[in-house]
């Protein structure tokens, strides 16, 4: 029989690999990252299916921006330049807030170089002017639709608004202490403001070809725009002014004298959490505590919240015909007029007791009626000493405190415009991209049944 595989001789020692191995460089793969490429994608097909910026655009998408399309001149049988869409324009805000990003210059630059909002832009071009513009110029718009998102979840069953926590949260202005004046001071900024036009309008006359007529119309501009905010600075002391005589009167203590910013007239000099004061609002919350949705937002030039719940109330029963039936609060909220307020309008306050442990101390109840108070104020003080209170109390903290954490984690630090509208906008921003992805986790939620 043949041998089919000759195995060769036995016990022949295997090569020496030693003398077989090259001298010389060793050949290496390098990167080239100057190498020119063509590469044929969708923008669809670059950015991942969960992304979360495909979540903002299909919940913006499912809402009614009747009022933002109704603005719109350029129309089908009309001249004009097409206009930008308002789902693009409010997504790209959107994401934007969820993203930290503040700044309108910021985020046109990532219109062009960062993929999840070049794929919400699809190739339309974006400025910053456009969506400053967006952001500013619709306050009411952007009311509406906090409304609008709340009302939906109230349909669904999502949230039921029957207990709110309410809390402040002190946001740094965009202005500088020393932007603030005093009364004289001012009277002497605007002097020299108006000197300042009368002077460029003489230039123009007696020098016309010294500069461009872009130049001169930019410096006029300049001008009157810093004299309308003296006037307005000016304007704001003198009520700041009158609002502390007549507190003066009442408390028997000399008034100071009032300032007022000419960056920004309506921002108050504020105490912080860390213990600073300087110029800022306060943007005040409320939020359902099942649900943890935003379902009432202010901002106001005062640093207490003291007279901040009737406000709020009185916000929740006209946007949604409803009050919620218990308001948790802190102790800067639980005054005896607030609990009166609250208790007409059908809502029952949980607020801590002032100088709760002193009274102890001294050997009184702090929960007994005192003389002096109502029928609310009585219940409200027998109603903190019971367990059921203390515990509905501590939902507070987790809800009321929690949405601070995540408008602060957002970028919610200092304001990025100026005026308490503008700012209101702000906070009514953060507030709608706070509820699209609560809303979302929601829905996604297994029902119990």
């Amino acid at each position: 029989m043949g041998v089919l595989f000759d195995k060769g001789p036995g016990n022949v020692e295997p090569p020496s690999t030693t003398a077989d191995v090259p001298s010389g460089q060793p050949r290496l793969r390098v990167p080239q990252r100057n190498q020119v490429e063509m590469h044929y994608a969708a923008l669809d097909e670059l950015l991942e299916p969960g992304h979360a910026v495909r979540s903002v655009w299909a919940a913006v998408c499912g809402m009614d921006l009747g009022r933002w399309l109704k603005a719109i001149k350029a129309v089908e049988g009309n001249v004009g330049r097409d206009a930008n869409d308002p789902r693009l324009l409010l997504a790209l805000w959107i994401y934007a807030t969820l993203d930290g990003v503040a700044s309108a210059r910021e985020v046109a630059r990532l219109c062009e170089h960062c993929l999840p909002y070049r794929w919400l832009c699809g190739h339309v071009s974006m400025n910053y002017h456009t969506l400053s513009d967006f952001r500013s110029a619709h306050v009411e718009s952007w009311d509406e639709l906090l409304t609008q998102i709340v009302a939906g979840l109230l349909t669904e069953g999502l949230v039921t608004m029957n207990r709110v926590a309410q809390d402040g949260m002190r946001v740094r202005a965009k202005a500088g202490k020393s932007s603030f004046r005093r009364r004289a001071t001012l009277e002497q900024c605007l002097a020299d403001a108006r000197q300042q036009v009368e002077t460029l309008k003489r230039l123009a006359d007696e020098a016309p070809d010294e500069l461009t007529n872009r130049q001169r119309a930019a410096r006029e501009r300049a001008t009157r725009e810093r004299a309308a905010r003296v006037e307005e600075a000016l304007r704001h002391c003198e009520q700041l002014q009158q609002q502390r005589e007549e507190r003066a009167k009442k408390t028997c203590k000399p008034a100071k004298e009032a300032r007022a910013s000419t960056t920004d007239a309506e921002a108050r000099t504020m105490h912080f959490a860390d213990g600073g004061y300087r110029p800022g609002y306060n943007v005040q919350f409320s939020t359902d505590t099942a649900s943890g949705v935003i379902v009432g937002v202010d901002v106001v030039n005062t640093g207490s919240d003291a007279e901040q719940l009737s406000p709020m109330l009185e916000q929740l029963e006209r946007r949604y015909g409803r009050t919620p039936a218990e308001a948790l609060v802190d102790g800067g909220f639980g005054t005896k007029e607030a609990i009166d307020d609250a208790a007409a309008q059908g809502s029952t306050v949980y607020a801590p007791l002032k100088e709760e442990a002193r009274q102890k101390a001294s050997g009184k109840d702090p929960h007994a009626r005192k003389s002096g108070d109502t029928e609310a104020v009585a219940a409200w003080r027998a109603r903190m000493g019971t367990a059921a209170a203390k515990a509905i109390y501590q939902l507070r903290c987790q809800t009321a405190e929690w949405v601070n954490a995540v408008a602060r984690n957002h970028g919610l630090q200092q304001m990025p415009v100026r005026g308490r509208l503008r700012c209101r906008t702000i906070a009514l921003l953060h507030a709608i991209a706070h509820n699209l992805m609560v809303a979302d986790r929601l829905r996604r939620r297994p029902q119990v049944t």
